[in-house]
């Protein structure tokens, strides 16, 4: 076994990548205030931003699923890691050479599972551009050409070629260090008779990487007729490849489609690449399955759910084309953007359409024209004889339930009357009365299929149903932030983490009985355990990972992330805020042992025995003057 990390290594890498930066690869943040950013958690689905980060603290926070940590809980999180191969690739990204205890230098083949595929794919990648150039590959150069892309718009793509003999990279890739364990693993080697061999083999290669930019699969077109394997053969499902989970293309346009509000989702690898290179550069595509819910939940993290959000897909206007538009149409409610269909003329794709009309033309092409619904549903029509009473009775029927599910009721009721002039029935009302009854019948059976929405004839802002609810808070005891206490202890913990100078030395010598919400008193235990506050007037960032480290179970340890990175709810966060809050907590604290001490004595009678009658009452007057010095000078009494 590897030795453990450094911890001064640990340290350097947390400081070294800023976790906005990394939470950026994933999804987009917007300003939140008070210096924190926010976005659709990645971890449950919401329709309205409940995940903050805090660049200055270096954590995030979840206030709908309660999820919490920092950046390296973030990336164990989100990728399934093991905290020493978070480490490890922060560490790559920020050039910093890791130190291990007990053992020395990390030998590679004992690196996480992961990252060992993903150096694996890398190295594949290089090996298949480098063998572009070769004579074998005049065969993939000339269908890059005739497809309209030239040396460097394969350079910009990173498109390669992989050689036709049994073993080319898989030799290659053992000199680098990869076992056959790996290689079989990570899917780019086979096994053969005689050991591993090549699993692409005289194709031209495409790398696929995921959101963060790391490549975990490639596309690979056929090029030969003696090729018996299919027109494109991918990568297979591995422990970093999951076809429904990747999207061609991510990478490069991740930034654009969180910019724009906007996606456009083409059918094949040159559909992206035409599109990237006619300046739309919010293009992506599936890799061998159709789009589907984990497609849509990559996009939302990037669009927001901003209501005026777009993504147009452009399918072919053949068979194949139109049923891939009504997969896509079934999982339509699960987006708050408008979505549109694009078909270009002559069911061209868009490699096709700018190989014949240029850059503009598919420029023009993705332009909204149709929105999807309206597509679906004169699908959907299409198939019956209108003509006949009974072929729009049928059609209707299977249109109707399609509308029954937009939860919007001026919205559902638009699309009826629409569908009714689709149909051919002159009687609108009949048809809107047809799909609130369905719509009526699905809610009575609890007919939850996710948050619903749909466009409008006029592109009208739609609106989301409540989205299912996301993971159960943490447990432990409840909270009644109602309380003026609590929301005081909670202010005052909340400046002892986020602004620990404005609260020390002060807060330091509260007691945790200070705290009357047990989780917050388990959260100044905690900052008592690192020694306090104070701790983190000078490194504020180190002084929170202690802390989070001190608790001692996931409860507090999500409550801790979560008043770290909370908003104040004052105006001015200054000495006098906090003041003003260390006085609240005292005050009440020096309250309540006065009544404890006087309702004692209450109990007691005159049962007490004299000195401690008196021992009693003196504590009760000294308490007294110290509650009203506090009432009259405020922190300067503390």
């Amino acid at each position: 076994m590897a030795g453990r990390i450094n911890d001064d290594d640990v340290k350097a890498v947390r400081d070294a990548v800023p976790i906005d930066a990394v939470v950026s690869e994933y999804l987009q943040l917007r300003n939140a205030g008070g210096g924190n950013l926010k976005g659709l958690c990645p971890f449950h689905d919401e329709k309205s931003p409940s995940f903050q980060v805090s660049p200055s603290k270096g954590l995030f926070h979840c206030f709908g699923c309660q999820e919490g940590g920092d950046t390296i809980a973030f990336v164990m999180k989100i990728d399934h890691l093991q905290f020493s191969e978070v480490v490890e690739r922060l560490a790559a990204k920020a050039g910093i050479t890791l130190r291990y205890e007990e053992g020395g230098y990390n030998p590679s083949h004992q690196r996480g599972e992961r990252i060992r595929l993903v150096e694996a794919h890398k190295a594949a990648a290089q090996f298949y551009v480098e063998q572009l150039d070769g004579p074998e590959a005049e065969i993939g150069r000339k269908f890059l050409a005739e497809r309209g892309f030239d040396q460097a718009a394969a350079a910009h793509f990173g498109v390669g070629y992989s050689p036709a003999g049994w073993d080319h990279l898989t030799r290659y890739l053992r000199g680098k260090g990869f076992s056959d364990k790996e290689l079989i693993a990570s899917g780019i080697s086979q096994d053969g008779r005689r050991g591993p061999i090549d699993r692409f083999r005289g194709r031209l290669m495409w790398p696929i990487s995921d959101t963060a930019g790391d490549i975990v699969g490639f596309g690979a077109r056929k090029l030969r007729d003696d090729d018996n394997g299919p027109k494109y053969l991918n990568t297979p499902e591995t422990a970093i490849y999951k076809k429904s989970q990747v999207l061609y293309g991510i990478d490069l346009a991740k930034k654009d489609i969180a910019k724009a509000s906007r996606a456009v989702v083409v059918e094949g690898y040159t559909d992206v690449m035409a599109c990237h290179l006619a300046g739309i550069t919010t293009a992506i595509a599936t890799c061998g399955t159709a789009f589907g819910g984990d497609h849509i939940k990559i996009l939302r993290r990037l669009l927001m759910d901003n209501g005026s959000a777009r993504v147009i897909f452009t399918f072919d206007g053949d068979a194949a084309g139109q049923k891939a538009a009504l997969r896509a149409f079934e999982d339509d409610q699960k987006f708050a953007a408008e979505t549109y269909i694009a078909i270009a003329p002559d069911n061209m794709d868009p490699c096709d359409l700018r190989l014949a009309k240029g850059d503009e033309a598919v420029r023009d092409l993705v332009e909204p024209r149709t929105p999807l619904f309206e597509f679906a549903l004169r699908q959907i029509v299409g198939r019956y004889d209108l003509e006949t009473p009974a072929g729009r009775a049928a059609a209707l029927d299977e249109a109707a339930p399609v509308v029954a599910k937009i939860k919007t009721g001026s919205v559902q009721r638009e699309v009826a009357v629409q569908l009714a002039g689709f149909v051919g029935i002159l009687d609108q009302e009949y048809v809107v009365h047809r799909v609130n009854q369905l719509a009526q019948w699905a809610r009575g059976r609890g007919d939850q299929r996710g948050p619903a929405r749909s466009s409008s004839r006029a592109g009208a802002k739609h609106q989301q149903a409540q989205a299912p609810a996301g993971p159960s808070g943490p447990s432990g005891p409840a909270l009644n932030l109602r309380s003026p206490a609590h929301r005081t202890e909670r202010e005052l913990l909340k400046l002892a983490l986020q602004k620990p100078a404005l609260v020390s030395p002060a807060f330091d010598a509260y007691g945790t009985d200070e705290f009357t919400a047990p989780p917050y008193a388990a959260v100044r235990e905690c900052i008592a355990e690192v020694g306090g506050a104070e701790l983190g007037v000078t490194e504020t960032r180190e002084y929170l990972v202690q802390v989070l480290d001190a608790t001692p179970n996931e409860t507090v340890r999500k409550l801790v992330t979560e008043l770290a990175v909370e908003v104040f709810h004052g105006k001015s966060i200054d000495e006098a805020y906090a003041g003003e809050h260390l006085v609240k907590v005292r005050l009440r604290a020096v309250d309540r042992r006065i009544d404890d001490v006087q309702g004692s004595l209450a109990r007691l009678g005159s049962n007490v025995a004299p000195d401690h009658l008196a021992a009693a009452q003196n504590e009760v007057w000294v308490l007294q003057q110290y509650a009203q010095s506090l009432r009259n000078s405020g922190a300067d009494a503390l």
